[in-house]
Formats: structure tokens, sequence, C-alpha cells
């Protein structure tokens, strides 16, 4: 591989109903690839029941973190095994998750969007709403809402920050509305120190294309936005998937470091090409 592997931060079990694996099984294939960290970060619960089906409860948080915990120890010669939480954003449930967040001891917290109002845009068993909103109106509401995210300071990494696209619709290159919409985004993004993922899952999906495309790449690393990498795995088998891809982007585009956490502090870890080290 031209690169050393880095941690991969963003991968799931089967408490989010569309995943399958032990954490157990996410860190034998991790080590098996040569990885030496990786972090677990499920789907967190959410208040009243919204998105159900596609989450874990509250009472299974305890024995996701038993679970974590359990295999950190089982491993803790041969893999850093960090503790996180992929968060939704979504308006209205700032409070139940800032609560969420602050009642454990987290290494990491993603913070996502997955639904404009109650859309699950990236839903295939809702692709039809599509045909009922204009393109450039649904990708200005998304990175409205992703920008958002990163104003409540609550998350350590802005997850999939495109993921708009998973389903193929693309907003027209030319977009001048759109391109604002991003440069919004990525201010706020910068002014709350979270990291941007770049993340592989795209790859994997209708679009066809690494999180984000490469022009939110390009322009968040001239603002010196800092990156983590996610392969988004919901299978032991798609841990790292992508990620020599991501790592290619990224210093194609001058970044030399990729971010790693800690109870929830970041340490710049550097990319390095194994032909050089």
């Amino acid at each position: 591989m031209p690169y050393q592997p880095v941690p991969d931060y963003h991968m799931h079990t089967p408490r989010c109903n569309h995943a399958i694996g032990t954490i157990a099984d996410y860190a034998e294939a991790a080590i098996q690839l040569g990885l030496t960290e990786i972090g677990m970060s499920d789907h967190s619960p959410m208040p009243g029941g919204f998105d159900r089906q596609w989450r874990m409860q509250h009472d299974e948080l305890r024995d996701y973190l038993k679970e974590l915990d359990s295999a950190r120890r089982r491993f803790m010669d041969q893999l850093t095994l960090r503790c996180g939480l992929e968060a939704d954003f979504h308006p209205g449930s700032e409070a139940y998750v800032e609560d969420m967040i602050a009642a454990h001891d987290w290494d990491y917290v993603i913070g996502s969007v997955h639904y404009i109002g109650n859309w699950g845009f990236d839903n295939p068993d809702t692709v039809a709403t599509w045909d009922s909103w204009d393109i450039e109106d649904a990708y200005c509401a998304y990175f409205e809402l992703v920008g958002q995210s990163a104003d409540t300071g609550m998350f350590d990494i802005i997850g999939h920050p495109d993921l708009i696209k998973k389903l193929g619709h693309r907003a027209p290159v030319d977009s001048q509305r759109v391109e604002e919409a991003e440069t919004l985004m990525l201010k706020a993004v910068k002014a709350s120190g979270a990291a941007l993922e770049i993340s592989s899952a795209g790859l994997r999906k209708p679009v066809a294309e690494v999180y984000p495309h490469g022009r939110i790449i390009a322009r968040a690393a001239d603002m010196g936005i800092p990156f983590a990498f996610g392969s988004d795995a919901h299978a032991p088998g798609e841990v790292g998937h992508g990620m020599q891809t991501c790592l290619k982007m990224l210093t194609a585009c001058g970044v030399t470091g990729i971010a790693a956490f800690s109870k929830k502090q970041r340490h710049m870890l550097p990319i390095m090409d194994t032909i050089d080290a």
C-alpha cells in the first residue's frame, strides 16, 4: 500500500438494525489489514422514537459501551479501540443529544445530517420524494443543516459532508447557489474547530464517489480544516475500505495529517507514504 493505515473512526453494530458483526469482528478485520487504531460509532438514540428503525435505542447504549470496553481490553495489545458515536443533527433534538454526549466518556462524536425536515433523503425507500424537490434547493437546505450542526459545537467530526448525493442526485457543477451553500457550511466547520470526515462509503453507493467531492476537499484543505477518515463500515469486511483512495485525494490537496481523537481531544497523525517512510 502506498500509504500507511490511519484510524478508521466510522463503523456500526447490529444495534442500528442495518449492520452485521460484533465489535470484536471489526477489531479482528482491522488487525488483519494492519490498522493500529479504529473507533466504533454506532447510530445514537434520538428522542421521541425519531428514525427508530435505523438506530439503537436508549436502553441499548449500556450494552454498546459494555461490548466496546470488552473488545478494547481483549485487543489492547494489538489495536487501539476508540469509543465513539454517530449522532444525528435534527433541529429540536439538540438538548437530548447534548445530554447524551455529556453522560458518557466518548473519545469522539460524529455529527451527521440524514434528514431534511421529515425526509430521509438518503433512504432508498423515499427516493420518490426527490421528484418533488428542486435539486439546488435540496442541496442548499442540506448544507445549511450541516453548517448548523457544526454551529452547535457538540461534534468532533462532521460526518460524510455531502451525503445528499448518495443516491446519485447531483447538483449542477456550475451552480453558484450550491457553491455558496458549500462555502457557508465550510466556514461553520472551520469556526467550530471540528474535523471534516472524508468517507469512502460513497464508493459503495449509487453515487460511486467519496464523500465529500473533490471541490469540497480542496476548499477545506485551503481553509486548514482537519480531516478524519471513516469507512462507515456496516460489516467487518468494509473496515478500511477505500482508505488509500481517500488518502491520495487528501495528499493531492496538500494535506499531510489526519485527525485522531482521545477523550474528545484531537491530535494529528502524519499521512505517510510507505515508500518514503
